[in-house]
C-alpha cells in the first residue's frame, strides 16, 4: 500500500490486523508505529495528517512487513524485540517466554518475603525478568537465574547488562544440574502446560513461543515433581520454594511438596481469583 500520512498508515495497519482477526489490533497497530517511527501519542496527534516525504520511505516499508508479521501470529513483543514487566524493559525474542502479568504475582509475593542479603535462585530463568526484578525491586545483593537453554541465558545476559546487575549470576543447567550451595529461596516459572494443550493455545503462543519453556509433559506436573524432590537439598533451614502455576495444579501440587516434606503451604491468586503462586517452607 502507499500511505501519504501517519493517520493513513496507521489505519491501514488496523485494518489489516483486523481481517487477520488479531485481538487489540488497534493497540498493536499503534505499539509498531510508535516503535517504527519514534513517535509519542502526542507527536502523532500534532503530525498525523501532514505529508510523509521520501525519507520516510524505508519507515513506512518497515511498518508494513511488521504489520504483515503481526497478522501472521507473531507476537508484537517479539517484533519489537523488548517489553515491559514490573515497570523495567527487558529483550525478548523467539528463545524466551514473554513475560506476563501472571508472573509479576510472583515476583511481588516473593518481595514480600525477601531480605536484600538473601541468596535468590531463578529456576528456569528464561529472559531472566524474575531475578532482575527482584534484584532492582528487592536490591538483592546476589542471586542466580538457571536455565537449560544457551540461548534464552544470552537473552538473559543481554537483561543483565542492561539493568546493570552484575551481582547475578547466570547458569546454564538442567534444574539443578549444575547448582551448588544453598539458598534462601528458589523462586520458578517452569513449563506448566500438559503436552496435549498446547496446540489448543492462541497461536501467538503455540508457534511462536519456545515449546522448552512450555511442555510440561503429558500432565504438566513434570517440573513440579523434579523440583519438590530436589529442591531442599539447595535451600537453607527454614528456606523458602515459589512457584507460578497453572490455575488447576494446586491440589497437585500441594501434594508433591508435602511428600517433599515441604510445610506452610500457601497458594495465592491472581486479579482474576484464579490461584497462581505456591509457596512453602523447607
Amino acid at each position: 500500500m502507499t500511505a501519504n500520512t501517519l493517520d493513513a498508515l496507521l489505519k491501514w495497519g488496523i485494518g489489516e490486523l483486523n481481517k487477520q482477526e488479531i485481538l487489540n489490533a488497534s493497540l498493536d497497530a499503534w505499539y509498531l508505529m510508535e516503535y517504527v517511527f519514534g513517535i509519542s501519542r502526542v507527536d502523532f496527534l500534532l503530525t498525523r495528517d501532514e505529508q510523509l516525504g521520501c525519507d520516510s520511505e524505508a519507515k513506512i516499508l518497515q511498518y508494513e512487513t511488521l504489520i504483515t508479521r503481526r497478522g501472521g501470529g507473531c507476537p508484537v513483543q517479539y517484533l519489537m524485540g523488548y517489553t515491559e514487566f514490573m515497570g523495567l524493559t527487558f529483550e525478548v525474542n523467539e528463545h524466551v517466554l514473554i513475560p506476563r502479568q501472571d508472573t509479576e504475582i510472583l515476583v511481588e509475593t516473593a518481595l514480600d518475603f525477601m531480605k536484600p542479603e538473601y541468596r535468590v535462585l531463578d529456576m528456569c530463568t528464561g529472559s531472566g525478568c524474575i531475578i532482575l526484578s527482584l534484584a532492582v525491586h528487592g536490591h538483592l545483593e546476589s542471586g542466580t537465574g538457571a536455565d537449560i537453554s544457551p540461548d534464552a541465558l544470552a537473552v538473559a545476559g543481554n537483561n543483565r547488562e542492561r539493568h546493570h546487575l552484575y551481582q547475578i549470576d547466570l547458569i546454564q543447567s538442567d534444574l539443578f544440574e549444575n547448582i551448588s550451595g544453598r539458598y534462601d529461596m528458589i523462586v520458578s516459572n517452569p513449563p506448566y502446560i500438559p503436552s496435549g494443550e498446547i496446540d489448543k493455545l492462541m497461536r501467538e503462543v503455540k508457534d511462536h513461543e519456545p515449546r522448552l519453556a512450555l511442555d510440561g509433559s503429558v500432565d504438566g506436573l513434570m517440573f513440579y515433581r523434579r523440583i519438590a524432590e530436589q529442591a531442599g537439598d539447595y535451600l537453607v533451614p527454614g528456606g523458602m520454594l515459589m512457584m507460578e502455576i497453572g490455575c488447576d495444579q494446586a491440589d497437585d501440587i500441594t501434594v508433591l511438596l508435602n511428600r517433599a516434606g515441604f510445610k506452610d503451604i500457601h497458594v495465592k491468586k491472581d486479579l482474576a481469583g484464579l490461584d497462581r503462586v505456591i509457596y512453602a517452607v523447607k
